[in-house]
């Protein structure tokens, strides 16, 4: 097999239009390496992506240690494609790699998950994000979303005072109701667990959907305690990340017992993770959505195939890249707050 198959990969660097605030700071770059995957048989080529997030992806140190197990990869491809679960705790290489392997599959095409998505005859539900910042650029941003026709917004908190925030989310909830309008926050763990609950309870007033890590991970026991007692919906999302075991990641969810998981391949497991994430989380009533994790087109195309393929119903939080100045293609496009695939 592994004189069948070679791979390269090729390292991106991608530059946000405007530096994007999150509670872990200011982004102004992202980087990411494609894989090319050849079948020297058919000559056909599969396109993966290996994107990270630095000081979040568990599988990155430095470059020189992330592009040392991507040479590994490449020297050892045959086993890999065999035994890919021996890249369990590299989810971003794993990620790139079933990419690479299901683009073959269906023709080397970018065509990862084909179904009535793919087809163009179906629409993926989507959030409007709005980027942490000062209190004018996060209502110019939402007042944008909602003239583009979403009907879920989603907020990030934690970078500016809180009361500000709670302002913004009080002039959404003067004009739409909780019917017309569904209200996230994601407070990337920000919150300390002191205050946790009474920041919980002024956001429960303007009828938030849900709340992701609203506390930062590795406090299971207060965690616990906030999915049982918080008046809004926590999901978790970081508090995911490096479980790679089967049986561990049935008992996270079974100690916290939090209402949602929000899934993003590049970090909880590709999509052979992802996969058992939402396996483990339907057998115990847990719901779940989708997100990106800054991916280019690539990536992006492809775990929009992925919640496309599994027929969502959930508002993702999936985009078409447009947050970096130069990008590859894309055949997503966006209306009315859903995210369609040009089928040409």
């Amino acid at each position: 097999m592994s004189s069948r198959f070679s791979l390269t990969y090729q390292k991106h660097l991608l530059e946000f239009k405007k530096p994007s605030g999150t509670s872990r700071g200011i982004l102004t770059h992202k980087k990411c390496w494609i894989l090319t995957l050849k079948d020297n048989v058919t000559k056909l080529e599969g396109t993966g992506e290996c994107s990270i997030i630095e000081g979040l992806s568990p599988d990155y140190d430095s470059d020189e240690q992330y592009e040392s197990k991507l040479e590994e990869l490449r020297l050892k491809i045959g086993f890999y494609l065999e035994n890919p679960k021996q890249l369990n705790s590299f989810p971003s290489i794993l990620m790139g790699m079933e990419m690479c392997m299901f683009d073959l599959v269906n023709g080397g095409k970018r065509i990862y998950f084909p179904s009535s998505f793919t087809d163009g005859n179906q629409s993926i539900p989507i959030n409007g994000l709005v980027w942490m910042g000062d209190k004018s650029f996060m209502k110019e941003q939402i007042e944008t979303k909602l003239e583009q026709g979403y009907s879920c917004i989603k907020m990030k908190v934690g970078a500016i005072d809180f009361e500000t925030e709670l302002d913004l989310l009080r002039e959404i909830r003067k004009s739409y109701t909780k019917e017309q309008i569904v209200l996230r926050v994601d407070a990337n763990g920000s919150f300390s667990p002191a205050e946790a609950l009474d920041k919980l309870n002024a956001l429960a007033e303007l009828d938030i959907h849900s709340i992701e890590q609203p506390i930062e991970v590795g406090q299971l026991e207060e965690m616990k305690h906030l999915c049982r007692t918080s008046p809004v919906p926590v999901a978790l999302d970081e508090e995911l990340i490096g479980i790679n075991e089967t049986r561990d990641r049935a008992e996270l969810l079974d100690k916290i017992k939090p209402q949602f998981i929000i899934l993003k391949p590049s970090l909880h497991g590709g999509f052979s993770g992802s996969q058992e994430w939402i396996k483990l989380a339907k057998e115990r009533g847990i719901d779940w959505w989708m997100t990106s994790a800054l991916e280019s087109n690539i990536g992006l195309n492809a775990i929009a195939q992925f919640a496309g393929k599994l027929n969502v119903q959930q508002p993702q939080g999936l985009g078409t890249g447009a947050l970096f100045v130069e990008n590859f293609e894309s055949p997503l496009y966006i209306e009315q707050g859903r995210l369609f695939y040009k089928n040409t």
